[in-house]
């Protein structure tokens, strides 16, 4: 019991976990989520677009602009004979003195010379390709090494006239310039830092209002499924409260209304229920006394006509007034079970004999083989379960060929145990349409026939006692299954071999 408790609860906590992870709540609250991130990534990452981009321009613009200052200013409009290398050593200075910057100017001798600066006198090597632009005009460009990003910038010496003199004629330098972006990155990582930190609390922020959003959203959803669960279960009033204007109050009041119309009608059902068991009861109950007084005088009318009174008036007349207390006492039985009065009166009794004596009581003791163990005890009601014998037995007499069989024993179900008792016979079977329906009320195998010896009840009769010891009863045919479902014609399918049915009681401990 203990493990079987455990495994229950088992179940439950999965069914639990598997909620939480596939639940409304948390499907809604996870995309509410991921669009509030998706919206704030790509803001921010337009926005780092955008910021990176102004920033290294602004730098680029600032090394341009100063190098185009220093130039228009260290460079005079007229230059004399002899003054390259005092020229290209005041530029130096001049571009190298913000921090950061490196400057080192290339002296040419004829015109059209490839001005190539040294490796190691800047902090990033100078291509030749980039050389030849930077003679022509001024070039730039940016460059990472080690990591580190720098703007290479170079141009050659122009905007003058040389001056009237002697002295040896050269041509003016060529200027590169490297300005290291460091402190740009350094700006731009804090950018990303706080950036990414901006989105850290936008997803705490729209976790929670997702959070709170669902919640608003799915409160109600949650009242209306536990009203639904009451409502199943047979608490017929429930209603819901109707707040607001949305979708979610009209579904409250369509639940509303429809649980007020399915009360209603269930009210009216179960009164009209009610009812038709009173009227069968009280009938069946003011029946009883003058059925028992006609039994009497029609058996003695019976036995007055001497040899014929089984085929004289007086014998039908008999007859048909027994089969009506029968359906009488039956349907006062039937009335009992719909009203809930029946009660099991539990004592220990041998299966072996007790099947005995029903079969002996009415006179069916050589007309079916029983086996089964003669010790084998079982707490039952002794009237219910002669009732279910009889039942069982009679109905394969009647309605069955020999060799009728009865069988008992010890038999467990899902780990239970519990008794076993088995009725065969060798007759046509069930019909195909009879067999889910045997044990309903007023079925018969006969059911075209306007007459019949049984009440349609037996059965039903026997289900219920069944019932009422916590077992079962079924009905099944021996050689049905073997063309049941198999699409051939019914004349191709085998014959039935009679009709099997099989009563299964718990065992039951003392209290």
């Amino acid at each position: 019991m203990i493990a079987g408790l455990r495994r229950r609860a088992r179940r439950r906590g999965e069914r639990v976990r598997t909620r939480w992870f596939t639940g409304l709540r948390v499907r809604l609250a996870a995309a509410f989520t991921a669009v509030a991130l998706l919206a704030s990534m790509f803001a921010s990452g337009v926005a780092y677009v955008l910021l990176r981009r102004a920033t290294l321009q602004r730098a680029q613009d600032a090394v341009l602009t100063d190098v185009r200052q220093t130039l228009t200013r260290q460079v005079p409009p007229e230059l004399p004979p002899d003054v390259s290398g005092f020229l290209g050593a005041q530029l130096v200075d001049a571009l190298s003195a913000p921090p950061g910057r490196k400057a080192v100017a290339v002296p040419t001798r004829n015109e059209g010379d490839l001005a190539i600066p040294a490796s190691g006198l800047l902090d990033v090597p100078v291509s030749a390709e980039f050389a030849r632009r930077a003679q022509q005009q001024l070039a730039f460009q940016r460059v990472v090494r080690n990591g580190t990003p720098y703007l290479l910038v170079g141009t050659h010496v122009t905007g003058f006239r040389r001056g009237e003199g002697g002295g040896e004629r050269t041509t003016p330098p060529t200027v590169y310039v490297t300005a290291s972006l460091r402190q740009e990155v350094r700006d731009l990582a804090s950018l990303t830092r706080v950036l990414m930190i901006e989105n850290a609390l936008a997803l705490v922020l729209a976790l929670a209002l997702a959070v709170l959003a669902t919640r608003g959203v799915l409160q109600p959803v949650r009242r209306l499924g536990a009203a639904a669960r009451a409502l199943g279960e047979g608490e017929l009033e429930t209603r819901v409260a109707v707040r607001g204007r949305d979708e979610l109050a009209d579904l409250a009041r369509t639940f509303n209304r429809t649980a007020e119309a399915l009360e209603r009608t269930v009210t009216e059902l179960r009164a009209m229920e009610r009812a038709s068991r009173r009227f069968v009861a009280d009938v069946s109950h003011e029946l009883r006394t003058p059925l028992t007084s006609m039994v009497a005088a029609t058996d003695v009318l019976a036995a007055d006509a001497g040899g014929e009174g089984e085929d004289s008036a007086a014998g039908l007349v008999a007859r048909e007034t027994r089969r009506l207390g029968t359906l009488v006492e039956h349907l006062i039985e039937i009335s009992r079970f719909d009203a809930g009065a029946a009660a099991l009166v539990l004592d220990e009794v041998n299966v072996a004999d007790a099947v005995a004596a029903t079969l002996h009581a009415r006179g069916w003791t050589g007309e079916l083989t029983v086996t089964g163990p003669a010790d084998l005890v079982a707490r039952l009601d002794p009237r219910r379960f002669d009732v279910i014998v009889a039942n069982l037995v009679g109905n394969a007499l009647r309605h069955g060929r020999p060799p009728v069989t009865l069988r008992f024993g010890r038999a467990g179900r899902a780990g239970v145990r519990g008794l076993s008792l088995v009725v065969e016979d060798h007759g046509p079977g069930l019909p195909g349409d009879l067999v889910a329906v045997v044990f309903d009320r007023f079925v018969k195998a006969e059911a075209a026939r306007t007459r019949s010896e049984g009440s349609g009840l037996g059965l039903s009769i026997a289900k219920e006692n069944a019932m009422l010891h916590g077992g079962v009863l079924e009905a099944a045919n021996k050689g049905a299954p073997a063309g049941a479902g198999d699409g051939a014609p019914e004349e191709d399918r085998p014959v039935a071999e009679g009709a099997v049915f099989t009563l299964w009681i718990p065992d039951r401990e003392d209290g």
